[in-house]
């Protein structure tokens, strides 16, 4: 994973899953809008993989 995808998870998480398809998409946005931390957590993850 580079530095600008990290970079791009902690500021909008949404962003950076936007190429991992609309499930991924929906669920960090999910989290994002419940809290900023769970969306960060979640879309790191999703990007790991």
């Amino acid at each position: 994973m580079s530095c600008l995808r990290v970079l791009l998870c902690i500021i909008f998480p949404p962003l950076a899953v936007l190429d991992q398809g609309c499930g991924s998409i929906l669920l960090v946005v999910l989290l994002t809008c419940c809290g900023w931390v769970p969306g960060v957590i979640a879309a790191l993850i999703i990007c790991n993989r």
